[in-house]
């Protein structure tokens, strides 16, 4: 079992920035980790994703404003959101993905206001 625990959510305007971390209760350099985001009235979807190889991916909505990383030393993965949009309002989930399991966190929540 492991778990994930995300910080960083809170009220910003739009325009602002946050950053979200995540942390993993073991080791993470086996694993994909990545942030999803779940908004009012919409599916989970992927945000970004960044692999054991270093390798990043990003939905196209947030492609050159968000910033994925990780630091396997302190087994933790960031998410830097800037330029925030009010349809960026949504609550924030880690996923880790390893050969032993897939897990999330409990979400973090992030809410973009005019």
């Amino acid at each position: 079992q492991v778990q994930l625990v995300e910080s960083g959510g809170g009220l910003v305007q739009a325009g602002g920035s946050l950053r979200l971390s995540c942390a993993a209760s073991r080791n993470i350099l086996l694993a994909s980790m990545g942030w999803y985001r779940q908004g009012p009235g919409k599916e989970r979807e992927l945000v970004a994703v960044i692999t054991r190889y270093l390798s990043t991916n990003y939905a196209d909505s947030v492609k050159g404003r968000f910033t994925i990383s990780r630091d396997n030393a302190k087994n933790t993965v960031n998410l830097q959101m800037n330029s925030l949009q009010l349809e960026d309002t949504a609550v924030y989930y880690c996923k880790l993905d390893a050969p032993y399991g897939r897990f999330w966190g409990q979400g973090t929540l992030v809410t973009v206001s005019s």
